[in-house]
């Protein structure tokens, strides 16, 4: 499904850090959101699982409309929001507990009440569709913690695409890994589009380029807020970009 953002403005205390933005993540399609640090990059994709609402002192005004609802309502629970829109992190956080329990935790929680057989079988193609499952088939009761770094995010995509999400939001997904290990997670970002809609904060110009089909790039303003310069197809933006600014940018001038 696709996600319509709607003067979404994100407020931290006093601090309005992000502010009026419109945004629209298209279905089965990459959107990279790019942009010096500070920008409200990160502020605006958790916003759009309601992950900003576990900070204290978070307030988060406007639409964001999946599946034809405002989900940012205080009436539609957080939690099945968070099913539907999962999330990956910058760094890699598995819990420590075995590879098989790290993907079987999350479906417990959303209430699983399958078979053994059907767990199982969550579990394996889980870590198939994650690139993973070749490495790991013959290690599922090993410690999650054992795996390397790569190996370590790809199985947190695992978890998450285990409860069946529609839409993976990926906040800097390899900024902590190698070279290898970031091409294989790009890799991966190409075959899962086909399935998910993916929303990707990335620091990385080349990584944006390769891996998107849309890219939104954010500054901050006058007032300190971030707000978005310009948002369309990633060839657009890098090669005909309609803002002197978002040129300036991607051509290493500023930023």
């Amino acid at each position: 499904m696709s996600i319509e953002i709607k003067d979404l403005n994100v407020y931290y205390g006093d601090f309005h850090a992000v502010d009026s933005v419109n945004l629209h993540l298209h279905k089965n399609k990459v959107t990279a959101l790019i942009g010096p640090s500070g920008c409200g990059k990160s502020s605006v994709l958790r916003s759009v699982n309601r992950m900003n609402e576990l900070l204290t002192n978070t307030v988060v005004k406007g639409e964001i409309n999946f599946e034809g609802v405002n989900i940012n309502q205080k009436s539609i629970d957080a939690v099945e929001v968070r099913k539907k829109i999962g999330m990956v992190f910058q760094k890699p956080n598995p819990f420590p507990k075995s590879i098989y329990d790290n993907i079987a935790w999350g479906v417990k929680v959303h209430g699983f009440k399958g078979t053994k057989d059907d767990m199982d079988e969550i579990v394996y193609s889980s870590l198939e569709k994650a690139a993973l499952w070749n490495e790991v088939k013959d290690k599922l009761k090993q410690s999650a913690l054992r795996l390397s770094g790569g190996q370590q995010q790809r199985l947190c995509i695992a978890r998450t695409i285990a409860v069946k999400p529609e839409v993976i939001l990926m906040d800097e997904p390899a900024s902590a890994l190698d070279p290898i290990a970031t091409g294989k997670i790009e890799e991966l970002i190409a075959e899962l589009k086909d399935q998910y809609t993916i929303a990707i904060v990335t620091h990385n110009m080349h990584q944006a380029g390769r891996v998107s089909d849309y890219t939104a790039f954010f500054l901050v303003n006058e007032e300190r807020r971030g707000h978005l310069v310009e948002f369309g197809d990633t060839n657009q933006i890098f090669f005909n970009p309609s803002d002197r600014r978002t040129e300036d940018y991607l051509s290493g001038r500023f930023g």
